[in-house]
């Protein structure tokens, strides 16, 4: 694309997509500098229209957007660049199959499925009368893999992620636009047992008075008479950390952002789910929408906000649309709205979508895609609870956290801390994938052992012994099969070296090329680094190497992985590089990749 030409006339369809989004009329260039800021956030949903429509996002397209929202034409395309499912690219398909071929696809046959589809569909990325397939980092359906994402343009556009697949499905998807649909899925434990999942498998996702008959929309109502305070400080008795990682305890979090004397006030739900092997906060958001949405309406009155936003990854379209559908049914029935419940609260949702970027999961990153902006890390000081969203101060969680929240509310914080133990509260989705005869997302109380989780996926399919398991997804580190009885606590796990991280226990057999895992671990890394900061952007593609040459047979000094994991840990200004060499130093110290030290 040449950017001397945004001055492009757009199509009739690309006008009408983008007006439909922000609005019809001339220009809103009009409006002062200083407001721009917001005006901006605009420009994500924008592209998706006109991606959504044609498939591309052309050069009068991009220009329209450009003019509408006042942003640099230069500044627009860095945007529309950084994101992996923007379509820029005249001989990329704009009807594409995205074929994940990620850890836990890779285990079920990916590589067969892409190396037959490039003989009957064509080279990857190459469009054949407009249609084609791309290789996708991991969809979050790693319960179902393999997995695909068809894509088809138009208005309404084809969006359908489904899973079980291989090479014919997938090209007969492609040429007739349609893919299946997904149904329902079942717990892998018994009903009583559940939670958190108690819902799902039971209750139509789907119907509000179902939801309400099983007790759905009672932590609201009693957030409501309790007031923010005590809201917050029930959620701080009941222990509950941040399930997406960092394991920040969120009471902590809301105080800070509901102190603070600026307003407004912003919560964030993170449903940017994207870590290799992690399917849990999808699988919550298609069962059970209602009560995310609760989750966040709670904690958008605990901290102070009138309109909460949730930025869901664009891979996930049933979540999003389940999402909206349970957003906007909430609204009629008066439980969002100006006056909750007539309560007198104002209070609103709202979904953001994502275009395909994992370090979007990152907070700050985030923000900066929600702002219309690149999405890159932000320095930090200042946090997001003092300076967030805008500019604001904001509080992020992600989807697991707030979904625990209604359960605190009605359950007392005392009894849904003791289903855990000492120091790590609650229960803990846990997505069971890769190796096992019964893949999916279980639920079990902290401090359950890693041995008892896997039991509840029936062994492997094959009965070979278990050689190891990926424990915290990409970011996360190798347990050895004499590792399987740790505790998962947040104490038993670090004592072994290892996290629970996002929740990944992706189980491997003695049949498991772990070096093959290792090789496409370090090139997401590489490929979803930012490029921000060099130790990040340099030492990615150096870990790559090092693998590469180690399983290969080359030479690989282990003294340059030390190096090359300490500088990334210690320079990196965000998680992905800090973390981006820890699968791969656990494998080497416990000796599965060619032995250890």
């Amino acid at each position: 694309m040449d950017l001397r030409h945004l001055d492009t006339e757009p199509s009739r369809e690309e006008r009408e997509a983008v007006d439909a989004v922000i609005g019809e009329g001339e220009t809103l260039a009009t409006v002062p500098l200083r407001e721009a800021r917001r005006l901006r956030a605009h420009l994500l949903p924008a592209l998706h229209a006109l991606q959504d429509r044609v498939g591309r996002i052309t050069e009068g397209g991009l220009g329209y957007v450009c003019r509408r929202l006042h942003v640099p034409p230069a500044e627009a395309w860095g945007v529309v660049t950084f994101y992996a499912l923007f379509n820029v690219d005249e001989e990329r398909p704009t009807t594409v199959a995205h074929v994940c071929d990620d850890v836990a696809c890779r285990l079920a046959g990916a590589e067969r499925i892409c190396g037959e589809l490039a003989g009957t569909l064509g080279p990857e990325g190459k469009a054949v009368k407009g249609r084609g397939w791309m290789r996708s980092p991991c969809l979050g359906l790693c319960d179902q893999a393999p997995a695909a994402l068809l894509v088809v343009p138009g208005a309404p556009p084809t969006e359908v992620l489904w899973g079980g697949v291989d090479a014919p499905s997938v090209a007969e998807a492609v040429r007739s636009g349609t893919a299946p649909e997904r149904g329902g899925v079942q717990p892998l434990q018994p009903r009583e047992a559940l939670h958190l999942l108690r819902r799902v498998g039971q209750v139509d996702p789907t119907d509000i008075d179902a939801w309400r008959r099983s007790g759905g929309g009672a932590g609201l109502r009693r957030a409501l008479e309790l007031g923010p305070a005590e809201v917050i400080a029930l959620v701080g008795r009941s222990g509950l950390v941040g399930r997406g990682g960092a394991a920040f305890p969120t009471a902590r979090k809301w105080e800070a952002v509901a102190r603070q004397p600026a307003r407004p006030h912003h919560l964030v739900c993170n449903a940017d789910e994207s870590e290799p092997g992690t399917f849990k906060d999808r699988v919550l958001m298609e069962q059970d929408p209602y009560t995310v949405v609760e989750g966040v309406a709670i904690a958008a009155f605990a901290v102070g906000s009138e309109l909460a936003r949730i930025y869901v990854r664009d891979e996930y379209p049933l979540a999003r649309q389940r999402l909206q559908h349970a957003i906007d049914t909430l609204r009629q029935r008066g439980w969002l709205g100006d006056d909750v419940l007539g309560r007198g609260v104002k209070l609103d949702v709202e979904l953001v979508r994502g275009a395909g970027a994992y370090i979007c999961g990152e907070e700050t990153a985030l923000l900066n895609s929600m702002e219309g902006l690149r999405g890159e890390p932000r320095q930090k000081p200042p946090f997001p609870s003092d300076s967030g969203l805008f500019g604001q101060p904001t509080a992020i969680n992600n989807v697991e956290t707030l979904a625990n929240v209604p359960l605190i509310l009605t359950e007392g914080p005392e009894a849904w801390a003791a289903r855990g133990v000492p120091g790590s509260a609650g229960t803990r989705l846990f997505c069971l994938a890769g190796h096992v005869r019964r893949p999916g997302v279980v639920e079990v109380g902290m401090g359950t052992t890693l041995r008892e989780v896997i039991a509840l996926g029936g062994g492997t399919p094959s009965g070979r012994p278990v050689r190891a398991v990926l424990l915290g997804g990409a970011a996360g580190g190798f347990v050895t099969a004499d590792q399987l009885d740790v505790p998962l606590t947040f104490e038993d796990t670090r004592r072994i070296g290892a996290t629970m991280g996002s929740g990944v226990v992706l189980v491997l057999d003695d049949s498991a090329d772990i070096a093959d895992l290792l090789r496409r671990i370090t090139a997401f890394f590489r490929d979803e680094s930012c490029g921000q900061c060099v130790p990040c952007r340099v030492g990615t593609v150096r870990m790559e190497e090092w693998v590469a040459r180690r399983s290969s047979g080359g030479s690989a000094d282990p003294a340059l992985l030390d190096d090359l994991g300490a500088v990334l840990r210690d320079a990196s200004i965000c998680g992905l590089g800090q973390t981006a060499a820890s699968a791969v130093q656990s494998a080497v110290r416990l000796g599965l990749l060619g032995g250890g030290r």
